[in-house]
């Protein structure tokens, strides 16, 4: 069965290679190195039909190299990836998801954090032009949008943050609620005509600021909106580095019960996290959830978590 995954990070484990920090590596391959949770051979036996990837800034890096660092992970997503591997096809428009051919995969550029145009427009509409159609306001840390998921004081959104979300709506792209706080988080549903968790859980199961509420997610649902469950054991089950297949299906029969059954999806995190579902350590294997999913659900309602559901509630 074919998957639509809105969350992984290999750009910026393909960056760090180039920059010589990882594993000793100066070079990776996406067609088959063993390093990419999502490389090409792994996107296709396990049946990937979509592949979203982020452009993410470790908040470390010194502000005036953000763009720079942004810039290196685009260029690694056309050199390494599209241009390397007939098979992987930019998508920069929704439409295009309608038009792939058996043994394409559709590539979506993403953005997590805002950090990389920091409060430059012009920077935000060049992303844009480049075919980014998802943007998430912050990752863990405070940004000029807004604060992040971690972020103690837990802010909303700046003055800034709601003309990008504002600006996305504009451009029919995602505003990606994954990282947001709890008050960056209805900031945002009271703006986005396309509001999106790609990454995230049910905080009701597990814990986590990562993970979204019950409100939340009934929000999320009567806006239209999209929750990915995310593979990140510790977001599945509280404290924990381990999880099965089955603690994660016990997140989607939860969101499921909160009216989600047509609006639910899989944001892997495959590449930006360090421990795995049982079973489910690489897109390679991505058919084991598909298996477990069968066996509580009907093929109709797999169909829509695998793939159907993004279709449906996709920007138009």
């Amino acid at each position: 069965m074919k998957i639509i995954d809105t969350h992984c990070d290999a750009l910026l484990k393909l960056q760090s290679v180039k920059r010589g920090k990882y594993k000793g590596k100066t070079h990776l391959s996406f067609t088959d190195a063993p390093e990419l949770d999502t490389n090409l051979e792994r996107l296709q036996q396990g049946e990937v039909a979509v592949q979203f990837f982020a452009i993410f800034i470790n908040p470390d890096v010194p502000s005036d190299e953000k763009w720079q660092h942004a810039l290196e992970q685009v260029d690694l997503f056309y050199s390494e990836i599209i241009e390397k591997n007939p098979a992987m096809k930019h998508i920069h428009t929704w439409d295009q998801l309608d038009h792939l051919e058996q043994g394409d995969i559709g590539a979506v550029l993403t953005l997590e954090g805002a950090d990389a145009f920091g409060n430059d427009l012009v920077k935000l509409r060049h992303l844009y032009r480049m075919g980014v159609l998802s943007i998430g306001l912050t990752w863990n840390n405070a940004n000029l949008c807004a604060d992040g998921a971690e972020e103690p004081r837990g802010g909303g959104l700046t003055l800034l943050g709601k003309e990008v979300v504002k600006l996305n709506n504009q451009h029919h792209v995602f505003t990606d609620v994954s990282h947001a706080t709890v008050k960056g988080f209805w900031d945002i549903l009271e703006l986005a005509d396309y509001p999106f968790a790609s990454h995230s859980n049910s905080r009701a199961i597990c814990d986590h600021p990562r993970n979204l509420y019950d409100d939340q997610a009934k929000a999320l649902f009567e806006k239209n909106g999209l929750i990915h469950v995310v593979f990140n054991p510790p977001f599945i089950n509280e404290g924990k580095e381990e999880a099965q297949i089955t603690d994660l299906i016990r997140h989607i029969d939860h969101l499921c019960s909160l009216g989600g059954a047509s609006q639910i999806g899989f944001g892997s995190d495959f590449d930006g996290i360090s421990s795995f579902v049982e079973n489910l350590g690489n897109a390679g294997v991505y058919q084991n959830l598909m298996d477990e999913l069968l066996r509580h659900f009907s093929e109709e309602q797999v169909r829509g978590f695998a793939y159907q559901n993004f279709l449906n509630h996709r920007p138009h």
